[in-house]
């Protein structure tokens, strides 16, 4: 029999994977990848930021993404801007393109919680959020 421990685990792993999966399916045939599109969610959450934060917030190295906001920069998708209140370094934020894609896809985003949640109580939804929130405070 397996622990609870060996269950969760898998669990945690197969809801991944799915969700990786529907993620991939969402940008298929667009013209943006994936860690494009995930960097629009992130500016879309968090408005303009600075590449370090940026590249730390998504996973890579600020070289990597300097590569990726320059194939955004031309794509419409963002923009570079001075930071005024460091003139050493530079923001990055979302065009009205950008800004587009990402209200569009947080809108999937809300149909597939709505989808996967459909028959949980608001009760179990807010249980699910406090545990989202307490695993996501430990990365």
């Amino acid at each position: 029999m397996k622990s609870t421990e060996d269950k969760l685990n898998h669990a945690m792993v197969e809801f991944y994977e799915k969700l990786s999966s529907w993620e991939q399916a969402v940008v298929k045939g667009k013209e943006v990848s994936l860690p494009q599109v995930h960097t629009v969610e992130i500016l879309g959450g968090n408005g303009p930021m600075r590449m370090k934060e940026l590249a730390d917030k998504i996973g890579v190295t600020t070289g990597t993404l300097t590569v990726q906001i320059d194939k955004m920069v031309k794509s419409g998708l963002v923009i570079r801007k001075p930071n005024e209140l460091d003139k050493r370094s530079i923001l990055v934020e979302l065009t009205e393109k950008g800004r587009e894609m990402f209200e569009e896809h947080d809108e999937l985003h809300h149909q597939l919680t709505s989808e996967l949640t459909v028959k949980f109580t608001q009760e179990e939804r807010e249980l699910l959020l406090n545990f989202l929130e307490r695993v996501n405070a430990e990365f």
